[in-house]
């Protein structure tokens, strides 16, 4: 239930057939999400998270292509890490107590991270964003957290920043 898909790979089936066929048109990369973040999107449980990303990513091992599982809770990664995946989205940005103490897994297991911003939470992000520098804030939130994951020994390299674009701001 993605922004960018509008529902049409919230079947389990239909989700592993669109990621074939990306990765056929040229994908470079998965990105594998089970609670939407879009805009008013209600959160799921926990179970519900896991059990739609969890036969997904079994299903794509050996895509030929990195693995993103798209999570904000640590239970989740922990059991997608356990599966397989490459990368870490956390559109939260690693600001939990939880992700972070996944760090000792992630760097075992050498996956990569994404830190993205995110003003407020889904349901409510777009109500009424404000900002008084947009740039200097999320380029301070985003700078902070990869000092924070580095401190927690993480390699500049393996981490990559999102600004999080729609996600708490405007045009």
């Amino acid at each position: 239930d993605s922004f960018s898909d509008g529902g049409q790979h919230f079947d389990r089936d239909r989700a592993i057939a669109a990621a074939h066929q990306m990765v056929d048109d040229g994908a470079d990369l998965i990105d594998i999400g089970g609670e939407s973040t879009r805009p008013g999107a209600q959160p799921v449980s926990v179970q519900e998270e896991c059990d739609r990303v969890l036969p997904v990513i079994e299903a794509l091992q050996g895509s030929g292509v990195p693995l993103s599982l798209d999570s904000r809770r640590a239970v989740v990664v922990q059991q997608a890490i356990a599966v397989g995946i490459d990368l870490v989205n956390d559109v939260d940005g690693f600001r939990s107590a939880e992700m972070q103490a996944l760090v000792p897994k992630i760097l075992s297991q050498h996956l990569m991270v994404c830190v993205m911003h995110m003003q407020g939470q889904p349901q409510t992000m777009q109500v009424d964003p404000h900002y008084d520098d947009v740039v200097s804030e999320v380029y301070g939130f985003l700078t902070t957290q990869r000092d924070r994951l580095m401190a927690l020994g993480l390699e500049q390299s393996q981490i990559l920043l999102d600004p999080g674009f729609g996600f708490g701001k405007t045009l």
